[in-house]
């Protein structure tokens, strides 16, 4: 492993060392607590533990953030340990095949993965110190795995935004500026994406680069230290119901035997806690949920503060928590998960090995038709987990269907994707491919439904029966090659690497066109949105060739070569139903009303997915801006809109709309739009309750999730004749996150509920949302003069993983006139 700083240092004993060795306070100049350590100042006292101890710490650079800024890892155990680091992990994983015989507990703490929750930075500097000296008797049979920052671009954003704005000395009083973030606060990495939510995911540079190494060690116990509202009071494990049925009767004992710990710690100490609240183990892509579907034991530590409490701040019982309180509730709970694992070094290993041996699921392998681009997304996932998958063979396969929700059978081929659970990381197969997951109690933290063939828009089948495979797959054919003489190329619209092509052919200031009809040419049929690139249009490119091949090759593209424009049927080239695709200019709105993770996605999506150049206008100075400059405008979802368009931005916005415009409304936009005067969204009209009766105060929580939808999955009809919907079929599974609900337009109702389509296919939505949702509008078009409004009641972009979604944002942009 590749190593900083690893100084060799001769040292007569531990004792002496423990005595030269400088604590975080003494290195940094300052005590710990009294300040906010930025995160090169971090990485300074890492380098220098990993210089002056370098036969008990190792320090990796295991990547960089967007921002530049290094992400590391820190190994830290004996001196003997240290020294055969690669073999311990060699033989730790040789138990996921039931070998393995080493007696090492491993444990990785994770910090401040939400930036502003900025104490647990803090705090693993006084722990690693604290390991490599008074808790040294820890490390004789334990490797600890420490990432001080999951986050450092967030985590710098909200200490440098404090150190400007906290009063001199710090103000305890809520009210003061330093206790109130701006907009664009530090909870999220540079995109403004949530990485506690992105394990499973890996939408984000951080958490692929971390994912590399968690795999390389996979670990036994894994720690996610966490700051909730100030007022809260300490949270530990036991977590709380439901956890998923995957989890084993050994991990849910274990975090009972880890939370006594901490509690005889915090009872001694006089401090306030509680456990198995609020904080479940359902939606696998959390810091501690992942690792547990892992075979680890996952657990999140929860310390009240985070973004408002700065260095001191006053309760709402009148008590002050200062940020001393806050790292020593941390470095607690840290040095004591590292005791018990190593109390328990022996039996975790004999668990780990039991959860990589014992399989018993239901569904033997899923196996998976659809688009080869789709198919080569999903394939792209599995590899960064780590999880194999086979190719089918011809014939057919037997199972649960996804697409009907009952048992079916699908052709297979060569192109079919299998996934098997019987393989190492079957627990993890199961639980993101799984039709449905089991819910042990309805009142969740997070999401219930995400299985990876809705999400990737596959037809899928769950079989009992394990499905006949081949290890390899064909090569593609190769595409016609790009010369002079050719009339035009044909390619497909199906997903989002096609979307990328035409991206790239537009910024290359290629001409492309498109179909509304479906056609067939020289024997071949293609559908509705397929890219037509003619010689015509690209007479005065004189790269035209040169750059098309390059262009071509680097997406992996297919083009049909014909040398006529005069179809077999269908409409002609020079048809105006073959119209040229602009190239548009886009704007995005942050701050304001926007909700800083409903833009994240949007600006994710066109910078690092689309490729594709977007302006961010932000609400401060938007009445400043001409924009009859761009071309579309997109609203992200968010909460304030209704304050913040007044009657003369809803002025303006038609006006600009009606000259050409086209105005992208998501989520809690259109709030703002519906029933207003130029915008026939509206509410859908709801049935009230005539009938009261007295309900019990200790029932309210039941009674309020019969009205949520805590994203569930629900089948859609999708008017594929729309260009919103080119590129899809006839029906749309949508990750539904709430019950706004809105009437069909009088037109262009693309992407609907119909009658009876209100029952998820996976995960939970209560009853009374299940009745608002029914004949709903999902996703729509209404034309306003000489532009149009795209209504996005669910969101396409949500957290970067719903794959399938994403071409609809496309065709937002590129398709619709």
């Amino acid at each position: 492993m590749k190593k900083l700083l690893l100084l060799g240092i001769a040292l007569c004993s531990v004792l002496t060392f423990a005595q030269e060795l400088k604590s975080p306070s003494e290195f940094l100049g300052y005590q710990l607590g009294t300040q906010f350590t930025r995160h090169h100042e971090v990485v300074d006292y890492y380098q220098y533990l990993a210089s002056v101890a370098s036969d008990r710490v190792q320090l990796q650079e295991y990547g960089k953030t967007n921002e530049r800024r290094p992400l590391l890892l820190a190994y830290v155990s004996s001196a003997e340990n240290i020294q055969n680091i690669e073999s311990i992990r060699e033989e730790h994983l040789k138990d996921m095949n039931g070998g393995g015989d080493t007696s090492k507990a491993i444990v990785w703490l994770s910090y401040n993965v939400h930036g502003n929750e900025s104490v647990s930075t803090e705090a693993s500097m006084q722990t690693i110190y604290e390991l490599l000296t008074s808790k040294s008797d820890y490390l004789e049979n334990t490797v600890v795995l420490i990432d001080p920052c999951i986050n450092p671009d967030g985590r710098d954003r909200y200490v440098n935004w404090y150190n400007e704005n906290k009063n001199s000395p710090y103000n305890v009083d809520p009210n003061s500026k330093e206790h109130h973030e701006g907009w664009l606060n530090g909870r999220a990495n540079h995109y403004m994406f949530d990485l506690n939510r992105d394990w499973a995911w890996l939408t984000q540079i951080e958490s692929q680069q971390r994912l590399k190494f968690f795999n390389k060690w996979l670990p036994h116990v894994h720690v996610d230290f966490h700051e909730q509202g100030v007022d809260n009071p300490y949270y530990f494990a036991p977590a709380a119901e439901p956890f998923h049925e995957v989890i084993t009767d050994f991990q849910r004992d274990f975090q009972v035997t880890i939370g006594k710990n901490h509690a005889k710690y915090f009872d001694a100490n006089g401090w306030f806690y509680f456990t198995k609240e609020r904080f479940d183990l359902l939606y696998p892509s959390y810091g501690d949920t992942y690792p547990t579907m892992n075979g680890g034991i996952g657990m999140t530590y929860e310390q009240g503060g985070s973004g408002r409490a700065g260095l001191g701040i006053k309760t709402g019982i009148g008590d002050t928590l200062t940020l001393k309180d806050r790292i020593a509730h941390h470095h607690t709970t840290g040095l004591s998960t590292v005791e018990v694992a190593s109390k328990n070094a022996k039996k975790l290993n004999d668990e780990f090995k039991k959860f990589y041996t014992n399989k018993t699921f239901k569904y033997k392998s899923y196996a998976l038709n659809g688009d080869e681009d789709k198919i080569d997304a999903l394939t792209a996932l599995l590899q960064q987990h780590n999880i194999e998958y086979n190719w089918g063979k011809s014939g057919s396969a037997k199972g649960f269907s996804y697409t009907t929700g009952r048992t079916k059978s699908i052709r297979m081929s060569e192109k079919s994707l299998v996934v098997h659970t019987d393989q190492p990381k079957g627990t993890l197969v199961k639980v993101l491919f799984e039709p449905r997951a089991k819910l042990s109690d309805s009142v969740t933290y997070d999401i219930t439904a995400w299985s990876l063939p809705y999400a990737y828009g596959l037809d899928a089948v769950a079989s009992e029966a394990k499905v006949n495979t081949t290890s390899s797959l064909s090569a593609k054919a190769p595409g016609a090659t790009i010369d002079e003489d050719t009339y035009a190329y044909i390619t497909d619209w199906n997903s989002m690497n096609d979307a990328r092509f035409l991206a790239e052919l537009l910024q290359e200031k290629i001409r492309v066109r498109f179909s509304h009809k479906p056609f067939s040419i020289n024997g071949k049929s293609h559908e509705r949105g397929s890219l037509i690139i003619t010689k015509s249009d690209n007479k005065n490119n004189t790269d035209f060739v040169k750059t098309l091949s390059a262009v071509t090759k680097k997406h992996g593209k297919i083009l049909t070569a014909t040398q006529t424009g005069f179809v077999d049927s269908g409409k002609d080239f020079g048809s105006g139903f073959v119209q040229v695709i602009d190239d548009v200019k886009v704007a995005i709105l942050s701050g304001g009303p926007a909700s800083t993770l409903r833009f994240g996605e949007i600006w994710h999506f066109f910078e690092q997915q689309l490729h594709y150049p977007v302006a961010v206008i932000d609400a401060d100075y938007m009445n400043r801006v001409d924009f009859s400059e761009y071309d579309v405008l997109i609203l992200p979802g968010g909460w304030g809109y209704k304050g913040f368009l007044t009657k003369d931005k809803l002025r303006d916005l038609k006006e600009w709309v009606s000259n050409g415009g086209k105005l992208i409304a998501m989520n809690g936009s259109i709030k703002a739009l519906a029933g207003k005067d130029g915008f026939s969204v509206d509410y859908k009209e709801q049935e009230k309750d005539s009938t009261k009766s007295v309900r019990p105060f200790d029932g309210s929580e039941r009674e309020r999730i019969k009205s949520a939808i805590t994203g569930a999955i629900f089948k859609t009809k999708v008017d594929n004749t729309h260009p919103l919907a080119y590129g899809y079929d006839s029906s749309y599974f949508t990750l539904k996150l709430g019950d706004d609900s809105y009437e069909y337009l009088t037109n262009g109702n693309v992407v609907y509920l119909e009658e009876g389509q209100n029952k998820p296919v996976s995960g939970f939505a209560g009853s009374k949302a299940q009745a608002k949702i029914a004949k709903t509008l999902v996703y729509g078009v209404e034309n306003h003069g000489r532009g149009s409004v795209i209504y996005m009641v669910d969101n396409p972009l949500f957290r970067g993983f719903w794959e399938n979604g994403k071409l609809l944002f496309a065709n937002a942009l590129f398709m619709v006139n």
